[in-house]
């Protein structure tokens, strides 16, 4: 009768190393994907939703993380998006399939999560935490395609009048249009931050007119609610902005790790 050989202890070591590994492939197979390390950063959130792609009417409401969980931080109050409603857009999430993708001048907002960007306005200064930058005569945010600042807010006097030839984008609108009001105070959402062309350009949280009137593909309110969410944000807080249409939202909710919705922001 034969007798099975000892296995050698280097056998023995190596085989022990490798169901080590794949004991340890579970634990690795549940890390959060990349692209939700932002969200997991974040402290502050504010969420735009709305009934459908072709709606141009919402409600935001704000969100601060305590713990591991969101609650809100304050009453929901309406807004106004595209005047064609939302599309997906270039943000922290791949755009998803099903649903319309944003264009460069297609009326809509961009639909996903992105970073809040620096405040701006027509003042020397605003109350906020987020970084603030005061427009000029020569502001732009330019808009066109094809040119090297796509999607940047320059200073004409800097990069000189050619840069922004053929932009629409100015950003003392009370100087090109009549004392606007739309631009005197905001903030950029960093939609497109790597500036595909024709992905859409020159996004911002501003003010509106008129109540409830549509945007170009911004999302507008009344002055009250943006000093308030201006005084509110803080970027040592990393605050993300999400705007979705409701059935979108419950439905990547889980995945993208968002706040449940409150009552208040689905009026």
């Amino acid at each position: 009768m034969s007798q099975t050989a000892p296995v050698p202890r280097f056998r023995r070591l190596r085989w022990l190393l490798l169901a080590a590994a794949l004991a340890a492939l579970p634990g690795l197979a549940k890390k959060s994907p990349p692209a939700l390390a932002p969200m997991q950063q974040a402290q502050q959130l504010v969420v735009v939703t709305t009934a459908g792609w072709d709606d141009n009417q919402g409600r935001l409401q704000t969100y601060v993380r305590e713990g591991k969980d969101w609650k809100p931080a304050a009453l929901a109050f309406a807004v106004a998006i595209g005047k064609h409603g939302s599309a997906w857009g270039e943000g922290l999430f791949p755009a998803q399939q099903a649903g319309p993708h944003k264009r460069e001048g297609d009326g809509r907002s961009p639909a996903g999560i992105y970073r809040i960007g620096e405040a701006f306005g027509y003042a020397a200064s605003v109350d906020t935490r987020l970084k603030y930058q005061q427009m000029q005569a020569g502001s732009w945010c330019v808009d066109v395609p094809d040119s090297p600042f796509y999607n940047q807010i320059v200073d004409e006097k800097q990069v000189g009048p050619r840069a922004v030839e053929g932009a629409s984008e100015h950003m003392r609108l009370d100087l090109h249009n009549n004392g606007d009001v739309r631009y005197r105070q905001g903030l950029v959402i960093e939609h497109n931050p790597k500036a595909i062309p024709g992905r859409g350009s020159c996004i911002f949280a501003h003010l509106w007119r008129s109540p409830g009137e549509a945007t170009a593909g911004c999302t507008a309110m009344a002055p009250a609610s943006m000093e308030a969410l201006l005084a509110w944000l803080d970027r040592s807080r990393q605050p993300l902005f999400v705007l979705l249409p409701r059935a979108e939202y419950i439905r990547l909710q889980h995945a993208w790790s968002l706040p449940l919705l409150t009552a208040g922001s689905q009026r």
